[in-house]
């Protein structure tokens, strides 16, 4: 049953219940989503309900089987991937590495993509659904820096370099135009290769062996902590899921509903930051 301590402070009652938590399960496996990279200005995909604040993003099927769908992607891309290429890592991600460094996080998997927690300094990160400064060739399987390939489409297309429009979460951004002139290089090494975002869109799968070392993680942990996440994709539930079966505990910070609401041993609603500082206080930093 879930032990729900809701509000916009933490007081007197959330810190004892997770200096309880902290003592009991002194070693952590971490499962972060969108909303600890919003204090970094990255948008987030859901809203305190779990629905969809705007469009669902890129699907794995229409991006590899439409030029269209590429080129609107990549357009939109250049506006929008500016966001994530100038975030830095905020308090949030801060007291993850430095929870880690106390020896009271066992790793972090993180639903994002944004690689804010190794820029922190955790040291132990799965990234569940990939990294999106990268991309890879989906015909040869090269791969290159994003920035690079932003910088060859700029040369390609200089009218849409400068292109300002509302970033979304996953460097995607919110702008409709006629994209059938945007130029789409194919891949250098093979020739005819298609570039795609070293992430897992939406109908696509995740590696097994991210999530055979995500299983891993949270079986050598103590507990299992939730934070930022409303577990609406069934990539991060299934390790909530995994916890509650073979019995090990799992504490939440998240603003709002989540799918595991029922599995929950702890839930504090309130921002991740000052939930992680008071789990910091806890243990003793």
């Amino acid at each position: 049953m879930t032990s729900a301590i809701q509000g916009m402070t933490l007081g007197v009652e959330a810190r004892q219940a997770l200096g309880d938590f902290a003592t009991r399960y002194p070693r952590l496996a971490v499962l972060t989503g969108a909303g600890v990279s919003t204090g970094s200005g990255i948008p987030d995909y859901r809203d305190r309900h779990g629905e969809w604040k705007r469009s669902p993003p890129m699907q794995h099927q229409q991006f590899m089987g439409s030029h269209a769908a590429r080129q609107r992607y990549w357009a939109r891309a250049l506006a929008g991937f500016r966001v994530l290429g100038e975030a830095r890592p905020n308090p949030a991600h801060r007291l993850l590495a430095e929870l880690e460094g106390l020896g009271r996080i066992s790793g972090v998997i993180t639903q994002n993509v944004d690689g804010l927690h190794q820029r922190a300094g955790s040291r132990r990160v799965i990234d569940l659904h990939g990294r999106a400064d990268r991309v890879r060739c989906m015909a040869c399987g090269a791969s290159r820096m994003r920035h690079a390939l932003h910088a060859e489409l700029a040369r390609l297309n200089p009218r849409w370099a400068d292109v300002s429009a509302r970033a979304a979460p996953d460097g995607d951004a919110d702008l409709e135009a006629d994209f059938s002139d945007f130029r789409v290089p194919d891949c250098s090494r093979c020739g005819s290769g298609i570039w795609k975002p070293d992430v897992v869109f939406f109908g696509d799968s995740v590696p097994r062996e991210s999530v055979a070392r995500a299983f891993a993680l949270v079986e050598e942990s103590d507990a299992l902590l939730v934070v930022g996440s409303s577990l609406m994709v069934f990539s991060g539930f299934r390790f909530a899921r995994a916890a509650a079966r073979d019995g090990k505990p799992i504490a939440c910070f998240n603003l709002g509903r989540t799918r595991a609401d029922d599995l929950y041993a702890l839930k504090v609603e309130a921002p991740v930051e000052a939930s992680l500082a008071a789990l910091r206080d806890c243990c003793g930093a």
